[in-house]
């Protein structure tokens, strides 16, 4: 239950920066007469026009997914036999280890948008 609820948590935790991020691409790939581009556009100008939500959405959040991610990965990994053992042997277990899996997938999903804002942090 308890790796259940720090699934949750990371998936809210990343969730300000993925829809960030996807409203960047959608706004790129259509032009902005369309509906999706112009909710878009509004919503990436309302995270450039307040500096707070860029240092906290967009790194602050990310981050703390991604160190308590990694911390409860780690200490699953070295204190559970059975999930290292369950991973080598079979993946027909996935479901018994689905929420552990999960808080993998999005302590990636937060290393990935930490890279993506550090690169254009420091590209300007």
């Amino acid at each position: 239950m308890r790796l259940r609820l720090l699934a949750t948590a990371e998936l809210l935790l990343i969730s300000p920066a993925a829809l960030f991020m996807s409203a960047t691409v959608i706004r790129r790939l259509q032009p902005l007469q369309y509906g999706l581009a112009q909710s878009a556009e509004q919503l990436v100008m309302w995270y450039a026009g307040r500096i707070w939500t860029l240092w906290v959405f967009l790194l602050g959040l990310p981050l703390i997914a991604l160190v308590t991610g990694c911390a409860t990965l780690l200490y699953g990994w070295n204190h559970d036999l059975a999930l290292s053992h369950t991973v080598r042997q079979s993946l027909g277990l996935i479901r018994t280890h689905l929420a552990t899996l999960f808080i993998a997938a999005t302590t990636l999903a937060a290393a990935g948008i930490l890279a993506i804002v550090a690169l254009h942090m420091l590209a300007n």
